[in-house]
């Protein structure tokens, strides 16, 4: 691979440039930076405004097709569209569950209507979607799923109960795996639903997690209603939709993901260096082997994304995942050695600050650290992805299964 900028690249590059440098300014440069993974809650109405800013600039969805208003943007270009923008430090972005998974999906598994009635809000900025697929007895086994969905006329009933949805509280709609056929098991029987959450029958608890902020939520839906027509793709061809999404996961938004790692890398060497720690030579070695790590991971991502267009997820994805959920938890572990006694306090902030969680608020290390403890689990934990990695890619013997 050639992973020099050719002429057009170039001027992709500075187009982009000069576009972040224009309008990330006032509030949007306040930010600094922040919303990313286990921030997703800071700042999040100012990221809102951004997120329209962006879309105004025509630089939401760049990889959708031109005829659904997007850029038709190469894969090079998307690459270089989030290289720039995390050197230029914008902020976490609210839409990516849209932008980068439902969208994806019914660009390709939707009917026309669906296309014509999800895009545009979408990529404008003004709908933001979430993701109904983990329950509390079907995490990593999504196949377990036992939300139910039974048409009543011109519509579908829900209900059930999904745990750790990103963002439910923000979200207008909900991509929802649910099963349709009472009598099937596994993933037979299975629809992917598009579901509005602001409506009776819907409920949303968010959960306190380790950070003591709520980006994670249970959704409960009781008699919830939805369009018959909100269905993607065939009923009881869900689950074929639903590791299509997925698929689009570990695509090319995986180098977004990736990308915040550099600065979280970056910050953490020059906080060494302030601090005097860069001259241990076992805190030298560590952050020598993160950064290797993280350029190999980059490498990787983009070799398996080369001449990609459309759902990516092979077995071998899951090489991917197991990787960077790995390493970002050691990255955090890194991070509160280079603090040293210091990752024990917590600053005083004043009531109501932004980001303030009751009177303290953590900072980028503490966050960085606590976060990354629940990438080694959500998305499919370690010890699923090692059973996906050594039966589908390695054809070792399956896991050996309980007695029925």
């Amino acid at each position: 691979m050639d992973l020099r900028d050719r002429p057009q690249d170039s001027a992709f590059r500075a187009e982009i440039r000069q576009f972040l440098e224009t309008h990330l300014v006032g509030e949007f440069a306040d930010l600094g930076g922040r919303g990313g993974s286990g921030d997703e809650t800071f700042g999040f109405e100012a990221r809102l405004r951004w997120e329209k800013v962006l879309a105004e600039g025509g630089w939401t969805c760049l990889g959708w097709p031109v005829a659904y208003g997007g850029r038709g943007a190469s894969m090079t270009e998307q690459v270089i569209f989030y290289e720039e923008y995390a050197r230029a430090g914008a902020p976490g972005r609210v839409s990516i569950l849209g932008e980068g998974l439902l969208g994806p999906t019914v660009i390709h598994y939707g009917s026309e209507a669906q296309k014509e009635r999800f895009l545009p809000p979408i990529r404008q900025g003004t709908e933001l979607w979430c993701q109904g697929y983990s329950e509390p007895d079907a995490g990593s086994d999504l196949a377990s799923v036992t939300t139910r969905a039974e048409l009543d006329g011109d519509e579908w009933v829900i209900n059930g109960q999904k745990v750790w949805t990103s963002l439910a509280h923000q979200a207008d709609w909900c991509f929802v795996v649910c099963r349709t056929d009472p009598t099937s098991r596994r993933h037979h029987g299975l629809s992917y639903l598009l579901v509005p959450m602001d409506q009776p029958g819907v409920e949303v608890r968010p959960i306190m997690q380790l950070t003591r902020t709520s980006e994670f939520s249970e959704v409960f839906f009781d008699g919830a209603r939805t369009d018959r027509a909100n269905v993607v793709g065939a009923v009881g061809d869900g689950w074929r939709v639903a590791l299509a999404t997925l698929a689009f996961e570990r695509g090319v938004a995986l180098l977004g993901h990736q990308l915040g790692f550099v600065r979280e890398l970056d910050a953490i060497v020059a906080g060494a260096r302030e601090n005097g720690r860069s001259r241990h030579p076992v805190i030298r070695q560590r952050l020598a082997r993160a950064y290797v790590e993280l350029t190999i991971m980059r490498y990787n991502t983009l070799r398996s994304l080369a001449g990609i267009d459309g759902p990516v997820a092979s077995p071998q994805a899951s090489i991917a995942k197991l990787y960077w959920g790995s390493w970002h938890r050691r990255l955090g572990e890194l991070a509160l050695d280079v603090l040293g006694p210091a990752a024990t306090v917590v600053a005083q902030c004043a009531d109501g600050a932004v980001g303030a969680v009751g009177s303290y608020e953590l900072d980028a290390f503490q966050r960085s650290f606590l976060s990354a403890r629940a990438e080694t689990i959500y998305g499919g934990s370690n010890q699923i992805q090692r059973n996906i990695i050594g039966e589908r890619v390695l054809g070792l013997p399956p896991e050996p299964k309980g007695a029925a």
